[in-house]
């Protein structure tokens, strides 16, 4: 009995268990399969990787104040956060691996850098 492959439909030589006829094959079925995953994880990434950019330019230092006027002109997305991070005294923090910011008072935001 032999067997084609997943994704071309050729006739597979080799092992019993082969299910594609190449590499290429493979990568090409397996891309297919998850492209819509890989997409969202590609926007979700790109969107966190702004953020950060955006973080680390308006702090260069680790600590300083800034306008949400100024965030969202950079492009800034407040959705996309990796966590958050409430102090005993009820401040919440919402972090972009390890830089972070807290919203003040007049739409302002303190923005901040963990230690490592």
């Amino acid at each position: 009995m032999s067997k084609t492959c997943l994704e071309c439909g050729d006739k597979i030589v080799g092992r019993e268990d082969k299910k594609f006829c190449s590499d290429a094959c493979r990568n090409s079925y397996n891309n297919k399969m998850n492209k819509d995953q890989n997409n969202l994880m590609r926007n979700i990434n790109n969107k966190l990787r702004k953020n950060y950019r955006i973080l680390c330019e308006l702090n260069p230092e680790s600590k300083t104040k800034t306008t949400r006027t100024k965030l969202l002109a950079k492009g800034f997305d407040f959705e996309f956060v990796t966590s958050i991070y409430e102090t005993k005294n009820g401040n919440r923090y919402y972090f972009l691996y390890d830089q972070g910011y807290m919203a003040i008072e007049n739409d302002g935001f303190v923005l901040v850098k963990k230690d490592s």
